[in-house]
């Protein structure tokens, strides 16, 4: 993954977030520098290498939005670690930096909206990832059957209840049972790999 000056916050996001800028990088296929193998010293890893390692696994983005309990303001939040879980239950989970000041009003929200984000929608990614402010200055977005924000341009979105939420290093990992959920918008998505965004090319 890119270095600590290329990424944009990252206590907000599941994991750090590049800026919109470096997303050529899936499409052109362009290689990151393979460097010596690395071993932990001591049972420790260094963590920059850990980032850029596991940097070459690409995800998909989400944004997780709700609307603050507290204040009755929309409140969100970008995600790279969010996977299907069960479908019996129907779960999902990603995972929430303990340092998000994001995720407390997230949290306290009867329900909250994930919205799987478009590849076109780089620079909501990156409004969605910086911490404090109006995350949703200048966005469109309509109501969820949840009562949160569905992104215009997402393509889809799904109003989830915790479950359970399990600590897990400097990280939490939260469980979510899927309420409802549906398609969006149409495209292709926002994908995330060796720290730059990228969108999907069909074989053709």
């Amino acid at each position: 993954m890119s270095t600590h000056a290329a990424r944009l916050i990252a206590p907000d996001g599941c994991r750090s977030l590049p800026a919109p800028h470096q997303r050529s990088r899936i499409r052109n296929g362009a290689a990151m520098p393979t460097g010596q193998p690395h071993h932990s010293q001591n049972g420790h890893l260094d963590s920059r290498r850990f980032r850029q390692v596991l940097g070459r696994f690409a995800t998909g983005v989400v944004a997780i939005t709700a609307v603050d309990s507290m204040d009755g303001q929309p409140c969100g939040l970008a995600a790279n670690s969010f996977t299907s879980v069960s479908l019996d239950p129907p779960l999902v989970a990603f995972c929430v930096a303990y340092t998000s000041t994001s995720w407390p009003r997230l949290r306290g929200a009867k329900a909250l909206t994930v919205n799987v984000l478009a590849e076109d929608q780089q620079a909501v990614c990156a409004q969605m990832a910086t911490k404090g402010g109006d995350k949703f200055a200048g966005l469109s977005w309509t109501v969820s059957p949840g009562g949160n924000p569905v992104l215009e341009g997402a393509l889809a979105w799904l109003d989830c209840a915790i479950e359970a939420e399990h600590p897990a290093g400097d990280h939490v990992i939260v469980v979510a049972r899927v309420l409802q959920l549906d398609t969006h918008a149409e495209g292709g998505p926002l994908v995330f790999f060796q720290g730059g965004y990228g969108g999907f090319v069909e074989p053709s």
